[in-house]
């Protein structure tokens, strides 16, 4: 559905103001779309994120800095999503050896199993988006990249 019709607006100051509002409309559909997909694992998006990068990391643990330069959402707050996931045993935290002052995260078994259960669900996630084709996808995300440049 075209973003004018999405939010009923009948103009835009500007192709770049409407390309901005598509992108963060967009963003909330595939944010929405995350919500659903974690909600039978009792965890959020950002405790997804952090999960992943854990996995990316494993066996190496991962100081709370590196999952904060890794993460999608740059404000998410990474202490208390380390936290929430430790609580659930799905992340452990240790003091670092090397450095007293900091603390290393890894990923605990029960944690990869969620991870493991969520691939499942991958393929069916992944066809919300084959309404482009793989050539558009492709020219979407450099596009997109263009734009961060």
């Amino acid at each position: 559905m075209e973003i004018d019709k999405a939010i009923k607006q009948k103009s835009f100051k500007s192709e770049y103001e409407r390309l901005a509002i598509n992108i963060l409309y967009t963003a909330g559909w595939i944010n929405a779309l995350n919500v659903q997909r974690f909600k039978p694992y009792r965890i959020s998006p950002q405790q997804y994120n952090v999960l992943r990068i854990l996995r990316g990391q494993s066996p190496n643990p991962a100081t709370v800095n590196l999952i904060q330069e890794r993460m999608l959402d740059p404000m998410s707050n990474v202490s208390r999503l380390v936290e929430k996931l430790r609580e659930r045993g799905l992340v452990e935290r240790r003091t670092c050896e090397t450095d007293r002052r900091a603390c290393d995260v890894l990923i605990t078994p029960e944690g990869l199993e969620v991870l493991e259960a969520i691939d499942q669900t991958h393929d069916e996630w992944e066809k919300n988006f084959q309404s482009l084709s793989r050539a558009e996808a492709r020219e979407l995300n450099r596009l997109l990249d263009k734009l961060r440049a």
